[in-house]
């Protein structure tokens, strides 16, 4: 993430942890997912999209998960 879209109070507090190397993963495999449902999508392939769009859904549903619960916790934090 470009740090010109991080707030302030978040800046140069990032850790480099097991679950931030772990969640960095993740967002490499989407990537990649997606761009495998595109390229199956564009050859007419929609059986073979399916089985990525599963994996894709469940790691969006991982992320968020994480992302709510650091969420509760940061605002938590700050009041």
């Amino acid at each position: 993430m470009s740090v010109a879209l991080v707030p302030d109070w978040m800046r140069g507090k990032a850790e480099a942890n097991q679950e931030t190397i772990q969640n960095q993963r993740k967002l490499l495999e989407n990537d990649q997912l997606i761009r495998c449902i595109v390229e199956y999508q564009n050859k007419g392939r929609a059986n073979k999209c399916v089985q990525y769009q599963i994996v894709l859904h469940r790691n969006l549903i991982y992320l968020a998960t994480i992302a709510d619960a650091n969420s509760s916790s940061t605002s938590k934090a700050m009041k």
